[in-house]
């Protein structure tokens, strides 16, 4: 099977934990991507629920869909969230935010009952840190976050190139908030918790990408067919 299949395989046993009456968080991405259409041929057939978007391309998907949405002003506690990651590890613990939009992924992952991730299980890892983990931050002081960011890199023992992410033009990339994302290229993260309470506390950090207790399970599709970390109860 094609890595675009089995994230199909993945989305569609995913699909299966959604029940009428349900107030789902849509995640971003190209696993998430597939969860969505899923999802809308449901509702098509008449499935009754209620969804909050992750970023706008997942809400003007949803929408094309006639999928049902709303915000988390006027939903603000979810049953489940459905999305992907860039990495999983054994405790479930993730980096996210390829896609730019980890900010509003952790706040709908955060307001939701469940977690549950979608992915093809070359995500999962035995260490988190070789995909660059994505840092959101507040454009004014850049220079100054970054070096903060740096240094909270290493007093964890970490260390690796801090990279602004660009657009394919050359244009700084811009999230939906309004900020720009550094990617840190570290290759292995000891200590993820560790890091993580070190970024949170520089002043121009938005967010981080390390999503640490959220997720209560990970569906993982490959060539021997689905592995599942964690429990979907």
């Amino acid at each position: 099977m094609s890595p675009d299949d089995l994230k199909k395989l993945a989305a569609a046993r995913a699909l299966e934990l959604v029940t009428p009456g349900m107030r789902l968080g849509l995640g971003t991405g190209s696993t998430a991507k597939h969860f969505v259409d899923l999802l809308g041929a449901r509702v098509a057939e008449g499935l009754d629920v209620i969804c909050v978007s992750t970023s706008e391309v997942t809400e003007a998907q949803a929408r094309a869909l006639s999928i049902p949405m709303s915000t988390l002003e006027e939903t603000p506690e979810l049953d489940l969230t459905i999305d992907g990651a860039d990495e999983v590890d054994s405790d479930l613990r993730l980096i996210k935010g390829g896609g730019a939009a980890l900010l509003r992924e952790k706040i709908v992952a955060a307001a939701s009952a469940r977690m549950v991730v979608i992915a093809d299980d070359s995500k999962l890892v035995a260490t988190l840190g070789r995909f660059p983990l994505p840092i959101e931050v507040v454009p004014f002081g850049l220079e100054a976050t970054r070096r903060a960011v740096v240094a909270a890199i290493a007093s964890v023992g970490a260390a690796g190139e801090i990279v602004l992410r660009r657009k394919p033009d050359g244009s700084v990339l811009v999230t939906d908030g309004g900020h720009y994302i550094l990617d840190a290229h570290l290759g292995a993260i000891a200590r993820p918790e560790a890091l993580a309470a070190a970024l949170c506390v520089i002043p121009g950090v938005v967010e981080h990408g390390l999503f640490l207790g959220l997720a209560s399970a990970a569906i993982l599709a490959g060539g021997a067919g689905l592995t599942i970390v964690g429990t979907l109860d």
